[in-house]
């Protein structure tokens, strides 16, 4: 093994985060303070919103906006099975039902057609909410998903821990992931290996007063101070839920968010060195397709690998990139697989999602590495596969 170990995903975190979070420390408020409304401001500018509301981490943005949009129990959310599990268990979490889309086996994105077949098994019941991902930081086809979602009577919520800093281009008009042209809300994730960390922490995002105002309420414990009330009056008319961001862990989103553009520019520079560097080992190995309207902040680097033709199994690439000290994960498992969703409502054929979950390995990729730790693992790729 030559180097140190480079796992899949890292934080970045340099001295003047750290002074961020410690002239917190020394400030009048730990947990809800003036910078969270700082840190909101600053992200809704940054994505083009009108809102940001920020919560305790990326599963309790998408619980929240379940809660915003009072979707009930035996009611009918849409997403996509490449996901991760708390796509799906949001709607689980408000008593609704989940309807699992297909994806492209190229992108892993929910598309048009895969939503047009997804609905057309929801049947008599209400759809609420459509929640497309954008996986890896490519974007959804989000003008075309919003209109199918619209026609069945449901709102679109963009699921975009991956997309921070990611742009589409939708005929000759310019958007950012989160500015709310198609959705009711979209949703962040500052996880450390998301392009900005705050340890644990979430975003949602919208252009709609009321729906603001009620993201939060809901995520701190429902609680509302009625106006000209006694200081100490707070009224609750429905239990929310303690999701709340602390101003600690705001100082260092506020310290990252600064720093977006240029962790942006190195993610795109180190995915067009994979690109080129991957292009030797087609049509065995190939990077996951990018749509035409997106270019993308990568948070992923996924590789689709056709194991059965290099006559290795995936276990056995991972753990002989692992010997040569390249970190890898896959992203993701169908969730229509777990044995939870099995059970509940049985075996369902999506052949895009299996296609997708056989071939992904995602390979490390985070600001933090060399142009050389690019060719290290391409070449441990290849020696791995024996090409």
């Amino acid at each position: 093994m030559t180097g140190s170990a480079l796992p899949y995903g890292r934080q970045t975190i340099e001295d003047d985060d750290i002074a961020a979070v410690a002239e917190a420390l020394r400030g009048d408020f730990l947990t809800t303070g003036p910078l969270v409304e700082a840190f909101e401001s600053a992200f809704a500018d940054k994505v083009g919103a009108r809102h940001a509301v920020a919560c305790a981490n990326g599963t309790a943005a998408l619980h929240l906006a379940m809660l915003a949009l009072d979707v009930q129990p035996g009611e009918v959310c849409i997403a996509p099975s490449i996901t991760f599990l708390a796509t799906a268990n949001c709607a689980r979490y408000v008593g609704a039902e989940v309807v699992f889309a297909d994806v492209d086996p190229l992108t892993g994105l929910m598309t048009p057609d895969t939503l047009a077949e997804a609905i057309s098994r929801v049947g008599d019941r209400r759809l609420r909410a459509v929640l497309p991902v954008h996986l890896r930081g490519d974007t959804a086809e989000l003008p075309a998903l919003a209109a199918l979602a619209r026609d069945a009577g449901a709102v679109l919520v963009e699921d975009a821990p991956h997309a921070l800093g990611s742009t589409m281009t939708f005929g000759n008009t310019a958007e950012r992931v989160g500015d709310g042209r198609h959705a009711a809300m979209a949703t962040f994730s500052f996880h450390p290996v998301k392009t900005i960390a705050t340890g644990e922490g979430g975003m949602v995002t919208t252009n709609d007063d009321a729906l603001a105002q009620r993201l939060k309420t809901l995520r701190s414990h429902g609680m509302m101070r009625p106006a000209e009330a006694d200081p100490w009056i707070y009224e609750m008319a429905e239990p929310g839920f303690n999701y709340r961001l602390p101003d600690i862990l705001c100082a260092l989103g506020l310290s990252q968010l600064a720093k977006l553009d240029r962790f942006a520019a190195r993610r795109r520079a180190l995915a067009a060195r994979y690109l080129e560097a991957l292009k030797p080992l087609a049509p065995l190995v190939t990077p996951a397709a990018r749509p035409d309207w997106s270019d993308p902040v990568l948070h992923l680097m996924v590789a689709l690998i056709d194991f059965p033709a290099t006559g290795k199994t995936r276990r056995q690439v991972v753990d002989g990139l692992k010997a040569r000290g390249v970190g890898t994960q896959v992203h993701y498992i169908p969730v229509h697989s777990q044995p939870y969703y099995r059970e509940r409502y049985g075996p369902l054929s999506l052949p895009g999602a299996q296609a997708w979950y056989e071939t992904c390995l995602s390979l490390p990729f985070y600001p933090g590495m060399a142009d050389e730790d690019v060719d290290r693992v391409v070449a441990g790729l290849k020696a791995t596969l024996n090409l």
